[in-house]
């Protein structure tokens, strides 16, 4: 069936701390779904939010120069973030439809713990990004979240509390102007390699909403 389905190009975002390669697992899995993708990489921490938005600005240019399909995005826990400060500063850019996964829409308590007592920790992605202080998504866009509810990952050593993915709370993942939100049984971490997480993505890309009747 994925071989009729018609080609789809994507580019996908990665978190904090992280490398543009960290999102080739996912981009391995997408490529079952006819989606070729490529990987955006940004200092995560050592640069602010819109600098990050700015050489965002580059990378889609360059691929409407090359190709006039329109290009959706992916994007991991920042990446969201990124997003949400290009899709505010160059809306007209973005033409394809955009899905976030366990994404901080709404600003990140870890973060916040962190900031508190090793603000080095997260640098320039806590102002105007992880503290929440965002414009909100443009709601012409098509935007999908995806978050996680398996409680795993670095929140638990900053003492988090509530049902997340072990990172980012629920309560933090669904945005005003979202189209479509969906909760799977992953981490934070295993939103980059858990195959259902790849098939709802491209579902969201082809239909502007994720499958809710099942899950596995």
């Amino acid at each position: 069936m994925n071989q009729i389905q018609t080609p789809l190009r994507a580019l996908l975002l990665h978190g904090i701390h992280m490398h543009a390669w960290v999102m080739l697992p996912l981009a391995w899995q997408l490529r079952r779904h006819n989606i070729h993708s490529r990987c955006f990489g940004y200092y995560s921490i050592a640069q602010t939010l819109p600098q990050h938005s700015r050489r965002l600005t580059e990378a889609v240019r360059r691929h409407y120069q090359q190709h006039q399909e329109p290009l959706h995005f992916i994007c991991h826990s920042l990446g969201g973030l990124v997003l949400r400060r290009f899709a505010a500063d160059y809306p007209e850019l973005v033409r394809g439809r955009s899905v976030t996964l366990a994404t901080p829409h709404l600003g990140s308590e870890t973060a916040n713990r962190l900031h508190r007592y090793a603000p080095a920790l997260i640098g320039g992605a806590y102002q105007n990004g992880l503290d929440g202080n965002l414009p909100p998504w443009p709601p012409q866009l098509e935007l999908g979240c995806i978050a996680g509810n398996h409680h795993l990952g670095v929140g638990q050593i900053v003492g988090l509390q509530g049902e997340g993915d072990g990172t980012v709370l629920l309560s933090e993942t669904r945005p005003a102007n979202c189209r479509d939100y969906l909760v799977l049984p992953v981490n934070h971490s295993a939103m980059l390699t858990d195959p259902t997480v790849a098939r709802q993505t491209a579902h969201f890309l082809r239909h502007g909403r994720f499958e809710h009747m099942s899950y596995r």
